[in-house]
């Protein structure tokens, strides 16, 4: 510290022109560099300075107004897209409901045609019966007919002589005269 002093007060006694030299004392030189240094960069650099701390103000005040616009524009979006997936929400609740009542639609219609479809076979199948029923009643009846037919003509051979055949066979002539005169 006693050289920094002893360097200020030692200015008095600096030689004056006519000697020229470097002085190697760095402690004596140095503060007094730094110093017309300074001196000169805050003369002149002041309003270079002030330019770009001017310059970067600005560029800092409008990248905060564009993020500004954006954030208002990205909540915008935001707020769209809210009100867009309140809608499709809406509109997929009414799906799914329209869905499950057509689903019911269909459940019942499919209920519906398959108890007709049910009703109706247990018809045909009913008149299937009926009918089978009919059919093998009239055959037990031509079988029960054939077989009475000809016992009938087994007896009626073994019963009758010509005599017999013969008076059959002239009252049956009869009857058919008597009828083709009424006819007549």
């Amino acid at each position: 510290m006693k050289n920094v002093t002893d360097s200020f007060v030692s200015l008095g006694h600096w030689p004056f022109a006519g000697s020229f030299g470097f002085n190697t004392d760095i402690l004596a030189t140095n503060p007094i560099n730094l110093s017309v240094v300074l001196g000169v960069l805050i003369f002149f650099g002041k309003g270079v300075l002030n330019d770009l701390l001017d310059n970067r103000k600005q560029k800092i005040l409008s990248t905060i107004q564009n993020s500004e616009e954006l954030r208002r524009g990205a909540i915008e979006q935001l707020e769209r897209a809210r009100a867009r997936l309140r809608k499709v929400e809406m509109e997929a609740d009414e799906y799914r409901m329209n869905g499950y009542s057509e689903i019911e639609r269909e459940k019942v219609n499919l209920i519906n045609a398959t108890s007709l479809s049910l009703e109706q076979l247990e018809n045909y199948k009913k008149e299937t019966l009926h009918f089978e029923q009919q059919r093998a009643i009239n055959q037990v009846r031509q079988r029960v007919f054939q077989q009475a037919l000809q016992g009938a003509l087994g007896t009626l051979n073994s019963c009758l002589n010509s005599e017999l055949h013969f008076r059959t066979i002239s009252a049956n002539i009869g009857i058919l005269g008597a009828m083709e005169e009424i006819t007549d």
